[in-house]
């Protein structure tokens, strides 16, 4: 849904059909679940809880979802069929929001929830929650279930009339009642504290929790946020962590890192313990994993992500910049794009050559990128040894680079914060920088 769509109150979509692409009907929806965040800031809309055809309740991430309506929801088909299970920093939208006494900020007055709406971010995957539907006066009777359908009926829908004091409509942030309290949270509470931080910031913080600590805020972190975390902790941490993940979660956190990362994780492993965490997880990142395992550490093979932007030689520049435009990308693998001959996954067709960033922005949207490609630098090669690597990102100024096997197929990128990171000494990430007042590197022990 773009900028300007249409608000989606949730009285509408429960109990409504979850279809796949080609029709099929996946399940109902039974609820939403959001992630509640300090100082009246809108809930982030974390994904649905599906009912299958069995009677099981799953978990469907909004990642997952291309079309949210009254009517329907339509999914990518990609399903887990895992039972839904909520974690402490999950809040249910029609299980723990609706029918809410809350406090209308400017009067102070006591309000009953009756609806709230959701909406997508302009030029964003991501979903909040952004009004309240609420009725002054006495509480009670805000909305009925019927058990069978999970559809969610108001009273002036159900009864034909609206019972009690006044209704209205109102932003997320002119009622107070919903939002985390500062204390008496436990890893709620942290979360909640530490929700702006950047991963490597959070992780810093979680380096120097206790161990049950470090577990709690953990599983209280949605996927990707754990995912973007763990590439930033020390190796041992991260084996920690993972370690007291259930299996199948931690598949999925594997699944949502960065390959060259989890990659590294999993060969810190036993044997047994790697074979099982990749049997879990999708086929063709279980390949991904497989294949930069099989490469040497410190050389431009286990450096490697499997990820790059790859497109074909009739792709215009229009398609390279709306590719590159990805917010979940790193700024050093959006920096450029690999053009090559099909196929497009890697290991790809033959490699042709490299579009740089500032070069699609001087050309027009129609030009194709086979024309303005830079195929003067040569691939680094899957086995060239670390040194090589830095000393050919600082002689050519590159923040990424292709690695191509002996037969012309690009394998993936290796980006430079990957150099850096196995350059630096192995305990550099026990050190947390910053900018002091006169904007000069600073460090201190954290």
């Amino acid at each position: 849904m773009a900028a300007g769509a249409p608000r989606i109150f949730v009285s509408h979509l429960a109990g409504v059909a979850v279809f796949d692409p080609t029709g099929d009907q996946v399940g109902r929806l039974r609820d939403l679940v959001v992630m509640l965040r300090v100082a009246r800031r809108p809930p982030r809309l974390l994904g649905l809880v599906v009912e299958l055809a069995t009677r099981r309740r799953i978990f469907l991430p909004i990642t997952r979802i291309t079309g949210i309506e009254s009517g329907q929801v339509i999914t990518t088909g990609v399903v887990n069929v895992r039972r839904f299970e909520q974690r402490p920093t999950e809040r249910l939208v029609f299980g723990e929001l609706l029918d809410r006494r809350v406090t209308l900020v400017e009067t102070g007055e006591d309000i009953t929830v009756l609806d709230v709406s959701v909406q997508q971010l302009p030029a964003r995957r991501d979903w909040e929650i952004d009004r309240v539907f609420v009725r002054k006066g006495a509480k009670g009777g805000a909305f009925r279930r019927n058990k069978e359908t999970g559809r969610v009926s108001l009273p002036w829908t159900a009864g034909g009339g609206r019972r009690g004091g006044e209704t209205l409509t109102v932003e997320w942030s002119a009622v107070t009642g919903f939002s985390l309290e500062e204390h008496g949270q436990g890893a709620e509470s942290l979360l909640a504290t530490f929700e702006q931080l950047r991963a490597a910031d959070l992780a810093n913080v979680l380096h120097h929790l206790s161990a049950k600590r470090r577990a709690e805020v953990a599983a209280a972190l949605d996927d990707d946020r754990l995912a973007d975390v763990l590439e930033e902790l020390p190796e041992d941490d991260q084996i920690e962590i993972l370690g007291k993940l259930q299996e199948e979660r931690a598949a999925d956190v594997l699944e949502a890192m960065d390959p060259d990362d989890a990659a590294d994780l999993l060969a810190e492993l036993p044997t047994d313990d790697q074979e099982r965490l990749l049997s879990l997880m999708k086929p063709a990142d279980a390949a991904d994993m497989r294949r930069l395992m099989s490469y040497e550490e410190h050389t431009a093979g286990g450096l490697m992500t499997t990820e790059p932007i790859v497109l074909r030689p009739d792709a215009t520049v229009a398609e390279a910049l709306a590719r590159i435009r990805n917010a979940d990308l790193s700024p050093s693998l959006a920096a450029q794009v690999y053009v090559c001959r099909p196929p497009d996954e890697t290991p790809t067709g033959k490699y042709l050559g490299t579009v740089h960033f500032q070069r699609l922005l001087r050309d027009p949207p129609y030009t194709l990128v086979s024309s303005i490609i830079d195929d003067d630098l040569q691939p680094l090669a899957p086995g060239a040894a670390l040194p090589l690597v830095a000393g050919f990102f600082a002689t050519y100024d590159m923040v990424a680079a292709p690695v191509v096997d002996e037969a012309g197929a690009l394998l993936g990128a290796v980006t430079v914060d990957d150099v850096l990171d196995h350059m630096l000494p192995d305990d550099w990430r026990e050190t947390e920088f910053h900018l002091d007042e006169d904007e000069e590197v600073t460090s201190r022990d954290a």
